[in-house]
């Protein structure tokens, strides 16, 4: 199953273009049969959400929130509602933890290649001198003990950060997932995860997650489907 873990809409992201009912149309006509609404402001309210997601059939619809951490941004799935305290990723693992949730980091090596003094405005290694270079100083950060998965195939960061991210991942031993961080209808889809089976509900979909029965894949928008570093 095609599911993009990570897409923001006018609805809970300002700095979305994206509105709800073009998400839902693109994600039919290019395929995708599952989309996460990852929005910055926290999840849809259970109303809304479950209103919205009745209005259609053909898409799975999850409801998730985007943290943005002291350590980077996190995608939470399995969260109804932000809790007070979750900016700290100690905090953020006890309360996912607490709710059975599954938690992801994004894009973590986002900036961090660009040359100086781009690269300082990579959140994940802010107030780190020097920034690392090398796979192996990147892997020193105590925020991978921290998340369930890290995101390595992510539409909106170049390709060489996303390799740089499943280097990391595949040291650690890390889950990997992939979402396009899609802000308007271009890109969406562009990185995906595909799941093992079908998935009808957010609770399956979070027993699949829990599971580690995915992995990240490009080239959904060009019909060459690929998981992400089999070449």
């Amino acid at each position: 199953m095609i599911i993009d873990l990570h897409v923001h809409t006018t609805r809970h992201s300002v700095d979305s273009n994206l509105t709800p009912q073009e998400l839902l149309d693109e994600a039919y006509r290019i395929g995708l049969q599952g989309v996460c609404l990852t929005e910055h402001s926290g999840p849809w309210e259970r109303y809304e959400f479950s209103s919205f997601a009745r209005q259609q059939s053909n898409t799975l619809i999850i409801n998730a929130i985007e943290v943005e951490s002291d350590a980077g941004h996190i995608t939470v799935f399995g969260l109804d509602g932000y809790v007070s305290g979750i900016r700290d990723p100690k905090t953020l693992r006890k309360v996912a933890d607490q709710a059975g949730a599954y938690i992801v980091l994004a894009h973590p090596f986002r900036n961090l290649l660009h040359k100086p003094p781009y690269n300082a405005t990579n959140l994940l290694y802010r107030g780190w001198n020097p920034l690392p270079t090398t796979v192996e100083e990147a892997m020193q950060h105590p925020i991978f003990e921290l998340v369930d998965a890290i995101e390595v195939a992510n539409g909106a960061t170049i390709d060489a950060e996303n390799y740089f991210a499943w280097e990391v991942a595949k040291r650690l031993g890390k889950p990997m997932v992939g979402g396009s961080d899609a802000h308007s209808t271009n890109g969406l889809g562009r990185c995906v995860t595909i799941f093992e089976g079908a998935i009808a509900t957010p609770g399956e979909f979070l027993e699949a997650l829990h599971a580690g029965r995915f992995y990240p894949a490009t080239g959904l928008l060009v019909g060459q489907l690929e998981e992400v570093g089999q070449r």
